[in-house]
């Protein structure tokens, strides 16, 4: 495996791991962003399976959190207050009545330390941000490490790390829209989707959870049997109604800190599979109903509604807030540590 670096000006750098099988990722030292990852389809056809921008420079400020790193608290936060330790902190309201994804400069929009290292004889990506106390609002001085690793099994291994010095809350993932056919113009709605999880946490109007745990049994999120995305999207389901699609939060199976599968992805004509594994206790799986046009898409192409699908391997949204939901409090001395897995095959 090899990486390779480019410098694009304003202190803005990319790096490429690229393995022996064609694989490539293009990781961003602004948001630990990752702008494209490239794959061969089922006939050896090298393509871009994720949706970005051709100049680097608008990821910075583009709407939609495109291959991001988010924080420091990934999804939302209702009303923009929690209280740790009986004394309530107020972050950053960037959406009408709730924080989203760490607030108006969160770390998808932060400049990150960038190096190369070796880890067990593995050449890896280590980027690293330093979000100082009451940064969007936060409690105590972060300091935040992405390592991306590239294997010659076509397995991007996404690691976090995190350290604070006051008890504060924290839920990172990658924002990053998947479109397996490798044209970015088609939509993902013939994508097969599986995911592992006998349960979801429903919301309200504004997809902030009501608190509640339910079965997906007898639903349109009942993704444990491989199902094409399309089939029920449109079905009346009010979960499906309130996001205009999917964009839900799954609990999935066998929580125990571990990294287990949370969903597999097929996508017919490319013959391509993805998996993706996480320690994480809920994946957000959302299937792209608000992109609308974005200007110098990826390949030209303007990213439209439906063109992209994100796992967000996290902590439940609005967690902070609900006490039967897992804990996102982290204190001195304790090291938050996440582990995400995206797995690429061929299914001919």
């Amino acid at each position: 495996m090899t990486i390779k670096s480019e410098q694009h000006g304003k202190n803005l750098e990319s790096f490429i791991l690229k393995n022996n099988n064609g694989m490539s990722v293009t990781i961003l030292n602004v948001g630990a962003i990752i702008a494209r990852i490239e794959i061969p389809d089922k006939n050896g056809k090298i393509e871009n399976v994720t949706l970005g921008h051709n100049d680097p420079f608008n990821f910075i400020d583009g709407p939609y959190y495109l291959g991001a790193t988010v924080g420091r608290y990934a999804n939302r936060i209702a009303g923009g207050r929690f209280v740790i330790d009986a004394k309530e902190y107020k972050v950053s309201l960037n959406k009408p009545g709730f924080m989203l994804h760490g607030g108006f400069e969160g770390f998808n929009r932060k400049f990150w330390q960038s190096r190369i290292i070796d880890i067990y004889n593995h050449t890896s990506l280590e980027l690293t941000l330093i979000s100082p106390d009451g940064d969007e609002g936060f409690p105590g001085t972060m300091e935040a490490k992405v390592i991306y690793k590239l294997t010659e099994k076509n397995e991007l291994n996404v690691q976090y790390f995190a350290t604070t010095n006051k008890a504060t809350v924290i839920n990172l993932t990658n924002h990053s829209y998947f479109n397996l056919t490798g044209n970015l113009e088609n939509t993902i709605l013939d994508h097969i989707v599986k995911i592992n999880a006998d349960k979801f946490t429903p919301t309200n109007n504004v997809s902030i959870p009501t608190g509640d745990i339910a079965s997906v049994d007898g639903t349109p999120l009942d993704f444990r049997t491989p199902k094409r995305v399309g089939d029920r999207i449109e079905q009346g389901f009010e979960q499906l109604k309130l996001a205009g699609g999917y964009d839900q939060n799954f609990v999935i199976n066998n929580y125990n800190s571990e990294a287990r599968e949370a969903a597999t992805v097929y996508e017919p004509t490319s013959g391509r599979v993805m998996e993706v594994l996480t320690d994480q206790p809920g994946m957000q799986f959302y299937s792209g109903n608000n992109l609308s046009g974005i200007p110098q898409g990826t390949n030209g192409v303007y990213p439209k509604r439906r063109t992209g699908l994100c796992f967000e391997c996290q902590h439940f949204p609005n967690s902070p807030n609900e006490k039967n939901f897992p804990s996102v409090i982290l204190r001195p001395g304790e090291v938050y540590r996440q582990t995400t897995i995206y797995r690429f095959s061929i299914k001919n």
